[in-house]
């Protein structure tokens, strides 16, 4: 009896090596968290979370199962915090912004200034609020679009969530080959280093100080490396399920993709948390993961019999 076999509760929904083994991975992440990231009640959140799906009920269970791969996306996302990527290279900061100005300058009664400080310069109450409300979906699209591929395609669910960690590794990787800045850092420290800097809600700010709440604050307090702006993966995220809407029938989600992406590739530099380099190198980034993904990935006779086997043991 394999290991898959027990988690989904293909045997014995309750069996004793089911209750280890999840006991095990419970207690083993809060360790290496809190050796790592420091304990954090996020942390008891997301397992008492796990654990309450996988023993509610087999539906529940599947469902997590299946969504775990957003779990291991969010553990590695908190674990940058133990590995600083300043502390592996040169944190580009001058050189971005000069290339940003060369290539996509606008001119001003100033002199040249980048669209990050153009926007700054003629921010509107409407786009603050506008701008917001994309930023708000970065994350709320991908899951909430997974919920609706998991009860309508799960191979294609499967698929997706597979290009959305591949995507979020390749990006990962580029974090720590090239660290940048990010405009707002400009803006706020100059091109001086200063390796400590915490998060900022930069643009994002009007849009709590309009609704008079703590959103975007609160967001980037707890964000895992300052100097992570190339590529964004705010805007590869909704190209994502951009990409794989056009391949359902939901008229819902095609529209609501085909919204949001080009919303939030503008929300990304209106509100000065990345150049227009960065949003290109997250489209670049995005293409490059389905690509590898369904032309190289995919076409592993290994692999593809490991989605065939996930797909029958969650549905």
């Amino acid at each position: 009896m394999d290991t898959l076999s027990t988690v989904t509760g293909t045997t014995s929904f309750y069996s004793r090596k089911t209750i280890l083994l999840t006991s095990l991975i419970s207690v083993g992440y809060l360790l290496l968290s809190a050796l790592l990231v420091g304990f954090k009640t996020d942390q008891l959140v997301l397992v008492g979370l796990f654990n309450a799906l996988f023993y509610l009920t087999r539906g529940t269970r599947r469902f997590i199962i299946g969504f775990s791969i957003f779990i291991v996306y969010w553990i590695l996302y908190d674990y940058m915090k133990a590995f600083p990527n300043y502390e592996f290279g040169k944190v580009h900061i001058a050189s971005i912004y000069h290339a940003e100005k060369d290539i996509f300058g606008i001119a001003s009664p100033e002199g040249m200034v980048t669209p990050n400080e153009y926007w700054r310069l003629h921010s509107a109450t409407f786009l603050d609020i506008m701008c917001g409300c994309f930023y708000l979906c970065w994350i709320p699209l991908p899951l909430v679009f997974a919920v609706y591929l998991f009860y309508s395609n799960r191979m294609q669910f499967f698929h997706f969530m597979f290009i959305f960690l591949l995507v979020n590794l390749i990006g990962f990787v580029i974090y720590y080959i090239y660290p940048a800045a990010p405009p707002w850092y400009v803006q706020l420290h100059g091109f001086e280093l200063e390796p400590h800097t915490p998060g900022n809600t930069a643009g994002l700010i009007r849009f709590d100080q309009f609704f008079q709440v703590n959103i975007f604050q609160g967001l980037y307090a707890k964000g895992s490396n300052v100097f992570a702006a190339m590529p964004s993966l705010h805007s590869a995220y909704p190209l994502i399920v951009l990409v794989f809407a056009l391949r359902t029938r939901s008229i819902f989600f095609k529209v609501l993709a085909a919204i949001v992406t080009p919303g939030i590739w503008f929300a990304a530099v209106y509100t000065s948390h990345h150049y227009i380099l960065d949003v290109l190198a997250g489209i670049i980034c995005a293409a490059a993961g389905i690509l590898l993904y369904e032309k190289v990935l995919c076409r592993k006779y290994f692999f593809l019999g490991f989605l065939q086997y996930l797909n029958r043991h969650t549905s």
